[in-house]
């Protein structure tokens, strides 16, 4: 099971397709996770987008009549999985026919069946983090959220960002420990099956 699993809320939300606000969020959250899988599956810019638009139009035409079981995995692998297929639909299209024993054919069927890579689980914490970020930005003030930001995201030390910024060293591990702690939080939330 994935650890950064998709909301159901975000999921029943999308069902809604008047709620731009949930969509939205949604490709906010999974256009940059498709993108990446379009890329390394060799599709150029162009290609990649139609893509993720072909795959976001098959997921709003369908949503509704999907039953999301957990057990059965996680919505982002079959998304992923959606991908892949779309892909090879796409590969397909550009070539000739050739019988099911080519080695070609082969190595892409298996290509498509492949989990979701470590590459692509990064950016997807990477993209959870950011979104967090922006939603719990304006919670701190700005000298507190400069500290965290110096320290976390730029890896400043703490002796440099408190210099930088006029304030105590214990104030800058004081800074990150709060709002480190509150992008935890909202990332849970992000992630919460219900």
């Amino acid at each position: 099971m994935d650890s950064l699993q998709t909301s159901v809320s975000l999921l029943v939300r999308i069902r809604d397709s008047s709620n731009a606000a949930a969509w939205g969020e949604f490709v906010d959250l999974y256009g940059p996770l498709l993108y990446s899988c379009a890329r390394r599956h060799g599709l150029q810019d162009s290609d990649a987008a139609d893509l993720i638009q072909e795959i976001l139009r098959n997921v709003f035409r369908s949503i509704g009549r999907l039953e999301y079981d957990r057990s059965r995995g996680s919505f982002r692998g079959w998304l992923l999985t959606v991908a892949r297929n779309e892909i090879f639909r796409q590969n397909r299209r550009k070539r000739p026919d050739k019988g099911t024993g080519d080695s070609e054919v082969q190595e892409l069927l298996s290509q498509q069946t492949a989990p979701a890579n470590e590459d692509e689980e990064r950016e997807h914490q990477l993209r959870l983090f950011h979104l967090a970020s922006n939603r719990v930005r304006h919670q701190f003030r700005d000298g507190t959220w400069q500290a965290f930001w110096k320290n976390v995201v730029e890896e400043q030390t703490a002796e440099q960002v408190a210099s930088s910024l006029g304030i105590s060293v214990g104030a800058v591990y004081v800074a990150r420990s709060r709002v480190t702690a509150r992008i935890r939080e909202e990332i849970a939330l992000l992630e919460q099956p219900d």
